[in-house]
C-alpha cells in the first residue's frame, strides 16, 4: 500500500520554482544600453531627408547579378580597381555585411514594435483605472462620509478628456424644392380655316348704247 509522507518540520523551506524568473531592467538602464551599442555600430549615423532620398536611389535599385558582375569586371581591370580604390575582395566583403545588417534591421524593427505595443498596453492599464478610480469616486461622494472626495472629484471631472467631446448636430438636409411642372395638353389644336363665300360673283354686263 501506498503512503503519503507529510513533512511535519515547521523549519522545512517550501519547494523552489524551477522557472527562473524575467530579468527587467529600467528604461534608464536599457537606453544606457541602447547608446553604448550605437557607439559600436559601423556606419552608424542620421542623414537629412534629402541626402536619403539621393543615396535610394542608387541603394535601393542594386541588382545582386548587376553588382556580382561589376566586381568581376573590377577583378579583370587593374585600371578600374585603382580607379575605385576597392579590391573585388572588399567589394564582396560589403556586399555580404550590408546583406548581414539588413538582418540587424528587421531586428531593430521588430524591437520597436514590441516597445511600443508594450507602451501601448501600458497606458491603456493606467487609463482605465484612472476611469475606474473616477467612476467609482462619482458614486462615493453621493454618501457624506466621502465628502472629502468632493475637490478631488471636481478636478477629475474638469480633467478628464474621456467622453467629454460635443457632439456634432447631424445636419438636417433641406429637401430641394420640387421643379414646377406645367400642365401638358393632349388634345392637337385644330387650325382654324378662313371662310369660304358659298356665292359666285356675277359680272355686270354694261347695255349696249343706241346710236
Amino acid at each position: 500500500m501506498n503512503t503519503t509522507e507529510v513533512n511535519t518540520n515547521p523549519n522545512a523551506q517550501p519547494a523552489v520554482d524551477p522557472t527562473p524568473a524575467p530579468i527587467t531592467a529600467s528604461p534608464e538602464a536599457i537606453v544606457a544600453q541602447l547608446r553604448a551599442i550605437r557607439e559600436i555600430i559601423p556606419d552608424y549615423q542620421q542623414l537629412p531627408l534629402h541626402d536619403r532620398r539621393a543615396l535610394q536611389m542608387v541603394a535601393k535599385g542594386n541588382n545582386s547579378d548587376f553588382v556580382q558582375a561589376s566586381i568581376n569586371g573590377v577583378g579583370a581591370s587593374p585600371v578600374i580597381q585603382q580607379a575605385l580604390g576597392q579590391t573585388p575582395e572588399e567589394l564582396r566583403q560589403d556586399t555580404a555585411d550590408a546583406q548581414s545588417w539588413s538582418v540587424v534591421e528587421d531586428e531593430l524593427r521588430a524591437m520597436l514594435t514590441g516597445v511600443v505595443a508594450g507602451n501601448l498596453v501600458r497606458f491603456h492599464r493606467i487609463g482605465s483605472s484612472a476611469l475606474a478610480a473616477y467612476g467609482l469616486a462619482k458614486r462615493l461622494v453621493r454618501q457624506k462620509a466621502h465628502a472629502d472626495l468632493l475637490p478631488h472629484v471636481d478636478v477629475m471631472k474638469k480633467l478628464n478628456k474621456f467622453g467629454t467631446g460635443k457632439k456634432s448636430k447631424t445636419a438636417v438636409a433641406t429637401p430641394a424644392p420640387a421643379p414646377v411642372t406645367h400642365p401638358v395638353s393632349t388634345t392637337t389644336p385644330v387650325a382654324t380655316a378662313p371662310p369660304v363665300s358659298t356665292t359666285t360673283p356675277v359680272s355686270t354686263v354694261q347695255p349696249k348704247s343706241e346710236t
